[in-house]
């Protein structure tokens, strides 16, 4: 058996950049992105903690070390500038490996690991 498992996630981050005019996805600081074992063009969900608003695309590696955590594209409706979101990720794998697996899960502070 097959099941769905948290991978990944960035709990808190703070929304800098909403770029409508972008083609997509979500620019993260590569160093969050390590943090988390995220890797580009990878599928993440975003949860929005000031609005509620719940939506997926996929990550774009931002400039390291810069806080960089920017909504693109059609996405950038759904959030504010200065928003507090927390971004996941999640593995498909076996019923028993998934019983051991360990999520990789951060807390930033001011968007920095």
């Amino acid at each position: 058996m097959q099941i769905e498992v948290l991978k990944s996630k960035i709990h808190r981050a703070i929304i800098i950049e909403a770029n409508i005019n972008y083609i997509g996805s979500i620019t993260i600081d590569e160093d969050l992105m390590d943090a988390v074992n995220l890797i580009e063009n990878e599928r993440v969900h975003i949860y929005n903690i000031n609005n509620g608003e719940r939506f997926d695309t996929y990550v774009i590696k931002g400039e390291r070390s810069s806080g960089v955590i920017g909504i693109n594209g059609a996405a950038a409706r759904k959030v504010a500038v200065g928003d507090l979101i927390i971004i996941v990720s999640y593995a498909t794998m076996d019923f028993k490996e998934a019983k051991q697996f360990t999520p990789s899960i951060i807390f930033p502070q001011n968007n920095k690991v």
